[in-house]
């Protein structure tokens, strides 16, 4: 299992940032997204905000193949219908590429890997 950590930008705009958040919430967040996460071979994933700045944070399985989680996804018409919502919400990263929106990080430091 490893890691993964991803940015994105929401708009700045207090009311859409709050609407953003409500979506998250367990008991609006839709089913079939939350399955389509846990197929993909995600075992975990949390979002953190600062400001109108994202991070995503996703363990996942050894087999986890971000290309065919994209594929699976663009053929899967409730999480397009999900992924069309949010973007309503969301901004791309001035960096980001064409039709990209996470981000991946890179990782500058492992506290694991310190002598001490």
């Amino acid at each position: 299992m490893s890691w993964q950590c991803l940015a994105l930008d929401l708009r700045d705009d207090p009311a859409l940032i709050a609407e953003y958040e409500r979506w998250h919430r367990s008991e609006f967040i839709w089913p079939d997204v939350v399955r389509s996460i846990r197929e993909a071979g995600i075992l975990d994933m949390q979002i953190f905000r600062t400001g109108n700045r994202l991070v995503m944070l996703m363990r996942v399985a050894p087999e986890f193949d971000p290309a065919a989680k994209a594929r699976t996804d663009a053929a899967n018409e409730r999480v397009q219908a999900w992924e069309a919502l949010m973007s309503t919400f969301q901004q791309s990263l001035p960096w980001a590429e064409a039709g990209q929106k996470w981000v991946p990080m890179q990782r500058i430091f492992d506290l694991a890997g310190c002598p001490g």
